[in-house]
């Protein structure tokens, strides 16, 4: 217990992360490595209890210099529900599409309505997409993308892309995509409103929805269905779709990275729920590095 609580508030006197990198303003590539930072640090805090380095019980408490004091203006810290499991057994996989995960539905409805706009692109008069408060916030951007990571958070771009080419794959983050100027076209008459409805559902325990819907209107006066997605397949009431489509990911991850062997090995760990179940975590990663 005792190195717990010197890990932990090891951790603690680190203090809190900026998420400037992560909102549609001032993204950058810092998003994509920053969890390995920060998980790095954990484990690193970890290594350093066991090894005998002390720690700081006060880190959250202490008056002035303590985190609630600091961060908290004074205010206790609080927990929405007891420590225990829920985190891991609501892992969102993103396996669906390389998007940010707060447009990922909007996605899946662009994908279902491509083929009634591809042919009428010239007369789509605006694209409504309703979505969570949450995506308005962090993804919703206008004006110039600069970047392959500006448009993997902008809600509008993810959203245009399939509308236009049925598809979104990891390339259509390059400029060789971006420059076409149907993109630029389509995405100045996409509106992104707020579903209030939608907002509850993201923060309620028991549903965590990431909902969007889109529908397109024509200049003729027509329009498409209204579609709408509650989760994203890689949420956890999609494990059924989504786990077959999270192991062809380590498929491919995993065969470039390995030798055939080894990668065949590995792969056979996951047939075998059982045996997996009995690997200690330690050996598991050693599975995993290239031999």
């Amino acid at each position: 217990v005792e190195q717990i609580i010197n890990a932990v508030s090891n951790a603690w006197v680190d203090g809190a992360a900026l998420r400037a990198d992560r909102h549609a303003l001032d993204v950058g590539s810092r998003r994509s490595w920053a969890p390995g930072d920060a998980t790095s640090r954990g484990v690193w805090h970890a290594l350093n209890a066991r090894r005998g380095e002390m720690g700081h019980p006060r880190a959250i408490s202490a008056p002035s210099p303590g985190f609630c004091d600091v961060l908290l203006e004074g205010r206790p810290l609080a927990h929405a529900r007891p420590c225990g499991s829920y985190a891991m057994e609501n892992v969102l996989f993103k396996v669906g599409h390389p998007a940010e995960f707060h447009g990922q539905t909007a996605v899946e409805c662009a994908l279902q309505l491509h083929a009634a706009v591809v042919g009428r692109l010239d007369q789509v008069e605006r694209v409504l997409i309703e979505s969570q408060a949450q995506a308005m916030r962090i993804i919703d951007k206008t004006g110039p993308l600069d970047s392959p990571a500006e448009r993997n958070r902008c809600i509008r771009y993810m959203t245009a892309i399939p509308l236009i080419f049925g598809r979104l794959r990891v390339e259509d983050y390059e400029d060789c995509v971006a420059r076409d100027p149907r993109l630029g076209a389509l995405r100045g008459r996409i509106t992104v409103s707020e579903n209030p409805g939608f907002s509850r559902d993201y923060h309620a325990a028991d549903t965590r929805a990431v909902a969007n819907a889109v529908q397109v209107m024509f200049s003729d006066g027509s329009a498409s269905p209204r579609v709408q997605v509650d989760f994203p397949i890689g949420h956890r009431s999609r494990r059924a779709e989504g786990i077959p489509l999270l192991l062809q990911k380590f498929d491919r991850a995993a065969a470039e990275a390995l030798p055939v062997q080894q990668y065949q090995r590995v792969r056979s760990l996951f047939d075998d729920p059982a045996r997996l179940d009995r690997l200690r975590v330690d050996q598991f990663m050693a599975e995993l590095v290239r031999n």
